[in-house]
């Protein structure tokens, strides 16, 4: 299947949101435990937050198939923070991680930005680092949950742009 890496648009918002979903209840679980996900799912943004965050200048790369469906997408902020990075389920281990990674680093190197950095999951780790980011420590907090508070971790990473 071909793929195009593309900007995103106010209509992709609502695919955004449910392949955001679709990758942390279809992929977390392969990493984290029902709890975690559960509790990770829950605090996903809808879509209204995507627009939010372009209207307050992030960027988000899509990876859209030939029917220009998002399924997968990159969302960077003005200062180099690459907040996220989803890929649906049905499109994982096709290189589209390492495309959008690419895409974010050539808009960062646009906009004069010095240096990238991110909270990578478990799953995202590895593609993390075929991009050149190096892991700075694990990062272990606890997520809000129907009255309880559900231990995760993931690992801050970041890449020197020089």
């Amino acid at each position: 299947m071909a793929y195009v890496i593309r900007p995103f648009s106010s209509g992709d918002a609502s695919e955004l949101a449910s392949l955001t979903l679709a990758a942390i209840r279809g992929v977390g679980a392969i990493s984290y435990t029902p709890e975690q996900v559960a509790a990770w799912s829950a605090r996903h943004p809808g879509p209204d937050r995507f627009l939010e965050r372009v209207n307050s200048g992030a960027s988000i790369f899509v990876a859209a198939d030939s029917s220009d469906t998002a399924m997968a997408y990159a969302l960077i902020e003005p200062d180099g923070h690459l907040d996220m990075l989803y890929c649906h389920p049905d499109h994982t281990r096709r290189g589209l991680a390492d495309e959008l990674l690419a895409a974010s680093e050539q808009h960062a190197r646009a906009e004069g930005i010095t240096r990238l950095y991110t909270e990578a999951s478990e799953l995202a780790r590895p593609a993390f680092e075929r991009a050149g980011y190096a892991v700075q420590h694990r990062r272990d907090f606890e997520i809000p949950h129907e009255g309880e508070a559900v231990a995760i971790h993931n690992f801050a990473m970041e890449k020197p742009l020089n």
